[in-house]
C-alpha cells in the first residue's frame, strides 16, 4: 500500500491517479475533502502533517510514503509512518534546499531527517512549477494582462505532471533508492515569454506588466511568509548557474522529453479564459 500525501495538490493528485491505475492500493492523504472525488478504489484520510497523530490510521499498513515537506516536525511523521509499517519514502523537496539551503531550511531539514531515518529513500528537488503561473489567471481574464518581476530572466521551470510521473516511477519501481533528482523543463524560459505562450493559446496578445522586486515582495507576503518570500525573489532575480541549468533527470527517468511550458499552457487553456 502506498500513501500519498497533499493528494489534492498539483503534483498529488495526479500521482494518486497513477499510482491507483498500476493496481497498488492507495491512501490519500489531504486536510480537505477532495473535489472531484478520487479514483474509485482510492481510499482518502483527512489529516494535517502538522499534526502526525492523526496520520496513524493512514500509514497503517503501508509500505511506501510521498511526503510533502509541510508540518512542522518531520521526525515525528517519519515516527508515524515507520510505526505503521512505511520502509520506503519518495520525499517531495525543493530544488532551493540543494542550491540555499540557508534560504530554505525547511525542506532541507526534511531531508536530512528522512536520510537520517535509515530507511530507503528518493529526494525530488523541483526548480519553480508551470502552474504558478495560475496566479496569473485573474489579470489575464479580467485585464489581458499579466505582472511580475525580473521579466526577462529565464528559468528552467517543470510541469506538475512531469514531477507526479517522476514520483510514480520511484515509487514503483526499484533502483530509485538513495537517489537525488533535479526535475526542471526541457528549456529556460521567461516570464514575459511564458505570458507570450498563455496568449497565443488563447489567441489574445497579453500586455505584459514587469514589477519591482519590492512590488512583487508587496504582492507575495500578503500569502507567504516573509523568508520565503526573499528566498523565493532572489532565485526569480538573480538565479545561480545550478538554478539556470536544464537537468536531464525528468527525460531519462521517463524516457520522454520533459513538457514544455507550451505545452502546460495549452492543457490548462481554459482555465485562464
Amino acid at each position: 500500500m502506498i500513501v500519498v500525501t497533499g493528494a489534492t495538490g498539483n503534483v498529488g493528485r495526479t500521482l494518486v491517479g497513477l499510482v491507483a491505475s498500476s493496481g497498488e492500493d492507495v491512501v490519500a492523504v489531504s486536510r480537505r475533502s477532495p473535489e472531484p472525488p478520487l479514483p474509485q478504489g482510492v481510499r482518502h484520510q483527512s489529516a494535517d502533517l502538522a499534526e502526525p497523530d492523526g496520520l496513524l490510521p493512514a500509514f497503517d499498513g503501508a509500505d511506501a510514503l510521498f511526503l510533502l515537506t509541510a508540518g512542522r516536525d518531520p521526525r515525528a511523521v517519519l515516527d508515524a509512518a515507520e510505526a505503521g509499517g512505511v520502509r520506503r519514502v519518495v520525499l517531495l523537496s525543493s530544488q532551493g534546499a540543494g542550491t540555499r539551503p540557508h534560504q530554505y531550511p525547511h525542506p532541507a531539514a526534511f531531508e536530512r531527517a528522512v536520510r537520517d531515518r535509515g530507511l530507503p529513500w528518493t529526494v525530488l528537488r523541483p526548480g519553480g512549477f508551470h502552474s504558478n503561473a495560475f496566479a496569473w489567471v485573474r489579470s489575464i481574464r479580467e485585464q489581458h494582462t499579466v505582472a511580475a518581476p525580473f521579466g526577462d530572466v529565464a528559468l528552467p521551470t517543470v510541469d506538475p505532471v512531469d514531477i507526479a510521473e517522476v514520483a510514480a516511477a520511484a515509487l514503483l519501481d526499484h533502483g530509485h533508492e538513495e537517489r537525488t533528482y533535479v526535475l526542471t523543463g526541457p528549456e529556460p524560459t521567461t516570464p514575459r515569454e511564458r505570458a507570450e505562450a498563455i496568449g497565443d493559446v488563447l489567441g489574445v496578445p497579453l500586455r505584459f506588466v514587469e514589477q519591482t522586486r519590492e512590488q512583487a515582495r508587496a504582492r507575495m507576503t500578503a500569502s507567504m511568509p516573509e523568508p520565503v518570500v526573499d528566498a523565493t525573489l532572489a532565485i526569480l532575480g538573480d538565479p545561480l548557474p545550478e538554478e539556470r541549468r536544464v537537468s536531464g533527470d525528468v527525460a531519462r527517468l521517463l524516457g520522454r522529453p520533459a513538457r514544455s511550458f507550451a505545452d502546460w499552457a495549452e492543457r490548462n487553456a481554459a482555465i485562464f479564459r
